[in-house]
């Protein structure tokens, strides 16, 4: 089983000629609303995969609750471990994304303030099993969940988005670290590691603190990785021509990761998986709806240049 302890937001997504620029405003004609939150994304990328998924979080008790916990369920996602807040609405995100597919967003975390390590029985953090993980949560429920599972036995993936310090303890209870070139320097600075502006020299100082296999994703350029021992990877992007939206690529990379690694795939193959998921996720608009089910993935991965 893949638990993903994450958010759960409503997002609303706008078209814009440009992006604004700070004190701009730009007129949309249209908008649409879409189901989101980095954890219910990667929940949904992995149950497309065929994995046995269950999400951890929490809505608010008002209508989007019902579309989104609803979607969910509809994806085949266990939602058992779906609280509700009293406090506050569900989580709210607006995405503002140009022709060429770039995106500005704005999350208003709401309800996903209430979600608890405590939703996650210590039956399920066992052996077999993974955790994935964002930083759309509070980062010390996010914390004592990974020393619970490094504890009980199950696996830990991190998706440091957005990258938000965590603790040095935290990171040394993780197996995987997964971020883009960006968060992963900016990780770096933190920790008061030296990298260079090279990804695969960041990698290696990443995993070399942490012990841990560090994933860099790339965008166009691919992603790229390195193990707790050294071993090193690269992986290219799946060229497309139809390129519309990147706003839910990374999420469809990690739960496609999860899912792949999940079903003990090597990691170079699970990475192929991921990146042609997150390649196919950028030719529709939004998130959740654009991701690719495992048949049309393994379809592509021949267009996968070595």
């Amino acid at each position: 089983m893949i638990i993903v302890f994450g958010s759960i937001n409503t997002d609303m997504i706008m078209r814009v000629p440009h992006l604004p620029k700070p004190g701009e405003t730009v007129l949309s004609r249209s908008y649409d609303v879409g189901s989101g939150g980095k954890g219910a994304n990667q929940a949904v990328a992995a149950a497309r995969m065929g994995s046995k998924v269950a999400m951890i979080g929490c809505v608010g008790d008002d209508g989007p609750a019902v579309r989104l916990v609803g979607k969910l369920k509809r994806e085949g996602v266990m939602t058992s471990g779906v609280s509700e807040s009293e406090t506050h609405l569900t989580g709210t995100a607006v995405v503002v994304t140009d022709p060429s597919g770039e995106n500005q967003i704005t999350v208003a975390s709401g309800a996903n303030q209430d979600a608890h390590q405590d939703q996650v029985p210590d039956e399920i953090l066992k052996p077999g099993n993974i955790v994935l993980m964002q930083m759309e949560l509070s980062t010390p429920e996010t914390e004592t969940l990974i020393a619970r599972a490094h504890e009980l036995g199950a696996k830990t993936i991190m998706n440091l988005a957005p990258a938000i310090k965590i603790s040095h303890s935290a990171l040394k209870k993780l197996d995987y670290l997964v971020l883009n070139a960006l968060e992963a320097s900016q990780m770096a600075e933190q920790l008061g590691l030296k990298g260079d502006s090279d990804a695969m020299k960041l990698a290696q100082a990443l995993a070399q603190f942490g012990n841990l296999t560090c994933i860099i994703t790339q965008g166009e350029h691919g992603s790229l990785a390195v193990t707790d021992k050294n071993v090193q990877y690269r992986v290219p992007a799946l060229k497309l021509d139809d390129l519309i939206d990147h706003t839910g690529a990374g999420d469809a990379y990690c739960g496609t990761l999860a899912a792949c690694l999940h079903n003990v795939m090597g990691l170079q193959k699970a990475m192929k998986y991921a990146s042609v998921a997150g390649s196919l996720a950028c030719r529709k608009q939004g998130a959740q709806n654009s991701y690719a089910y495992l048949s049309e993935i393994e379809d592509h991965l021949a267009l996968l240049d070595d």
